[in-house]
């Protein structure tokens, strides 16, 4: 009888979590505002017409590829899911475990996120890393696997070799149809580099691309999803059309930047390194998102290449996705500011400054220095794991010393310099909701708790805040030459002493996420139809 009683009892509580998985997840489904990416393909050539169907064909593959590096296999996994909205919850993370709360699994069954996703076996340690001999383990194009009890190195190309062919082959027929040299150029090589695990040549012809008005970003790029180690790059796409109106407003900026680098607030050591005088600045609407970059939260702004050799010949393109952007800023931004911002403040929230300073946080990351000055090789392989959150901060506080220096030298009219301070703050918020788990979410932290402590803006006692604008120029200042200082110098401790007092949720914080949560303000945009 007890043994029954005992039995019911624990079916009951099974029930009561299942329930409450359930119940979270279909919360965080509805959390979530739906948003068609659209934009007008008149303007787009017959034979630029006909590609955009191929190109999110390709999308979908890379697709395909991110969720087995995420996870593993996508349909199995899928269709073995009875809840609806776990199921659509997992669409958007490529998984279950939930991106924008630490990567906490929302699935039943499932533990913890292995740190090194599906590019190491799940029991690898960093010691077993270590033993191995090949030297491509360090390839971000390979991913290490387990054959009769030892590990081996296998590049992507024979990894996924059935997709990444017919990506190729649909790349080289997309190319055919492109009336832009160059990105008729960019498409055939990028084809070359998906069956090679040689993508530096693509990298240089996709910065030679200078007049199309189709742009198509594709291949394993970031590597945030690899948080064992931060070395393994995922596979993602973006499909787009440029916006020449807002793209000619940022063309000024981009001749700019040697003169930005030479004015960073640090000694000339640490900005001995040339900014890329090729380097561009353009707008555009996104058609279609894929893999990585619409996992989760998602992307508003792009900077790359990512190779450092490349950014030092060529520079950097830092493409803003301007319709996602304002989807963005009017679904999230608007209404909290309306909730956390003190009331004679809330004027200063404009879309105008949102624009500038996610633009001047891409600009930012191609500033400052890749090489350490104290031989300790680049940037991120001397800072290794921390690298990601601390570039990621650079960029955030360094994009917004940009934009206080271009409106000191006249070159930003349009508004005040108090925009985009307040702005940026209501961007703490937006961002913070996303969590401490990945490299943004630890920037998030570091900057939110840096310019709470230098005054920067202060919580008032009705739950708003309010900035301090002095304050917050100073504080600006002076986190730009923190990070440079620790970025130059290759200061792995400093960078992860950093990262781990601040780089975490605190309670007052969450209180008034909490608050946010509550008003029904939507935590990001999903695509509809993807």
């Amino acid at each position: 009888m007890r043994k029954i009683g005992l039995i019911i009892l624990a079916l009951i509580f099974s029930t009561q979590i299942m329930y409450s998985q359930n119940d979270y997840a279909k919360q965080r489904v509805e959390a979530f505002k739906k948003v068609k990416l659209e934009t007008d393909l008149s303007r787009l050539t017959a034979n630029e017409q006909k590609m955009i169907p191929i190109l999110i064909e390709i999308s979908k593959i890379m697709d395909e590829l991110f969720w087995k590096q995420n996870f593993g296999e996508k349909e199995k996994f899928l269709n073995g899911l009875k809840d609806e909205y776990e199921k659509q919850f997992a669409m958007i993370n490529y998984g279950p475990w939930d991106q924008l709360n630490d990567e906490k699994p929302f699935i039943k069954g499932y533990g913890e996120k292995p740190a090194g996703a599906n590019f190491y076996p799940v029991e690898m340690t960093k010691e077993d890393f270590e033993k191995i001999k090949d030297p491509l383990k360090m390839s971000p194009y390979s991913i290490i696997v387990k054959e009769g009890g030892d590990y081996k190195v296998v590049m992507y190309s024979k990894a996924y070799e059935k997709e990444l062919k017919k990506a190729a082959e649909l790349l080289k027929q997309a190319a055919e149809l492109a009336d832009d040299a160059g990105l008729k150029k960019y498409l055939l090589m990028r084809a070359d580099a998906l069956v090679t695990d040689n993508y530096q040549p693509s990298d240089f012809a996709w910065m030679e691309m200078k007049k199309n008005v189709v742009d198509f970003v594709v291949g394993p790029i970031e590597n945030y999803t690899d948080q064992l180690f931060g070395n393994k790059n995922a596979f993602e796409a973006y499909v787009l059309v440029k916006d020449t109106e807002w793209s000619k407003k940022l063309e000024k900026f981009a001749s700019l930047l040697p003169q930005l680098q030479r004015e960073l607030p640090v000694e000339e050591k640490y900005k001995q390194e040339e900014a890329g005088a090729d380097s561009d600045l353009n707008a555009y609407d996104a058609l279609y998102y894929a893999g990585d970059c619409n996992s989760g939260s998602k992307t508003i702004a792009i900077n790359l290449p990512n190779d450092e050799e490349v950014q030092l010949k060529s520079g950097s393109r830092r493409l803003q996705l301007k319709n996602v952007m304002k989807a963005k800023f009017d679904a999230i931004m608007a209404p909290i500011t309306d909730l956390l911002i003190t009331p004679e403040q809330r004027k200063y929230s404009k879309f105008n400054a949102f624009f500038e300073n996610v633009m001047f946080h891409e600009v930012a990351h191609g500033l400052g220095i890749k090489n350490t000055i104290t031989g300790a090789g680049t940037v991120r392989d001397a800072l290794k794991e921390q690298y990601s959150g601390l570039e990621e901060g650079k960029a955030d506080i360094l994009g917004l010393y940009l934009v206080t220096k271009l409106y000191e030298m006249g070159e930003l009219k349009d508004g005040e310099l108090m925009d985009n301070y307040v702005t940026f703050l209501t961007g703490i918020f937006r961002s913070c909701r996303f969590g401490a788990a990945s490299a943004h979410g630890k920037a998030n932290m570091v900057r939110f708790y840096y310019f709470q402590e230098k005054g920067a803006f202060t919580r008032n006692p009705d739950g708003t805040y309010s900035v301090n604008f002095e304050k917050m120029k100073d504080a600006v200042i002076s986190s730009s030459q923190q990070i440079l200082k620790i970025q130059g110098d290759g200061d792995y401790a400093g960078a992860k002493s950093l990262i781990e007092k601040d780089g975490f949720i605190k309670e007052e914080l969450k209180k008034d996420l909490d608050r946010v949560n509550s008003a029904g303000i939507p935590v990001d945009i999903v695509f509809e139809g993807q």
